[in-house]
């Protein structure tokens, strides 16, 4: 299935971005809304976070979750026994329903990661009832201060790190105003947009790095991959920037902003 996220597991998924697209969900369906009953489309469900938000809403009939990644499917397969969710592998490019089938369809920290973003969102329009809400939300580039913080800092002493699982840029629809152009393109009316903000909290410097390094993507080769004196350094200068200042380990949270829009069918 195309996509341009290195998937490595639902565990690891789950320590490095997991936990955020959980605490994302709430305020994104606040944004987005739910309708009254009805079936609606978790387009790109990962290991469940908004698929789950999305069952809390009795009222609805069924949950449909689609996501290119077998892992991330058993994953949430094991998370819950809601008879009206069902869960699919699947492409968001080419969604495998029938078209005017969904009172709703949500896109959450996904489209920034698949091949065409324009297919895949003319495809949720596709599977829309008339009048029915698609929705989407990416992280903003410049709104990931933890995140900046790790490629900086890797970038500074490793510059051979850039493409080896740290960006050497910005994905598209990351930036403001693409995430509503891409909507707009899709044909969806009404759009409104907005920003979401959450804050990554870490309990210590290992629970910010070791996901990182080992999570999602490539950066765990690159990193093992070089002389344990240039690992060490990059250690130590990433936990000096995780302090910050401070002689003790300990927690510390860095609010992220995601973009987010929504639109009519």
């Amino acid at each position: 299935m195309p996509s341009t996220f290195v998937a490595k597991g639902a565990e690891a998924y789950e320590a490095s971005m997991g936990r955020w697209s959980r605490r994302l969900a709430a305020p994104f369906l606040e944004f987005a809304g739910v309708p009254s009953g009805g079936r609606v489309l978790d387009a790109g469900c990962g290991t469940g976070s908004l698929t789950l938000a999305l069952s809390a809403h009795p009222e609805l009939e069924v949950v449909e979750a689609l996501d290119f990644e077998e892992n991330f499917v058993a994953a949430l397969r094991s998370r819950t026994d809601d008879a009206r969710i069902r869960v699919q592998q699947g492409d968001v490019c080419a969604l495998p329903f029938e078209s005017q089938t969904f009172g709703a369809a949500y896109s959450l920290l996904v489209l920034h990661f698949v091949s065409d973003a324009h297919k895949a969102a003319r495809e949720m329009r596709r599977v829309l009832r008339p009048g029915a809400a698609a929705a989407a939300a990416v992280w903003s580039y410049e709104g990931m201060p933890s995140w900046r913080l790790f490629w900086d800092t890797i970038l500074a002493l490793e510059p051979e790190a850039a493409g080896n699982g740290v960006p050497s840029g910005r994905r598209p629809l990351t930036a403001e105003g693409e995430l509503r152009e891409l909507f707009e393109t899709a044909g969806l009316k009404d759009i409104a947009e907005t920003t979401l903000t959450i804050t990554m909290d870490y309990a210590n410097f290992e629970d910010f790095w070791l996901p990182k390094v080992y999570g999602q993507g490539t950066f765990a080769a690159f990193f093992d991959g070089l002389p344990e004196p240039r690992r060490d350094l990059l250690r130590d200068a990433m936990r000096a920037a995780y302090l910050a200042g401070e002689r003790e380990d300990g927690p510390r949270g860095f609010k992220s902003v995601a973009f987010a829009v929504r639109g009519t069918a």
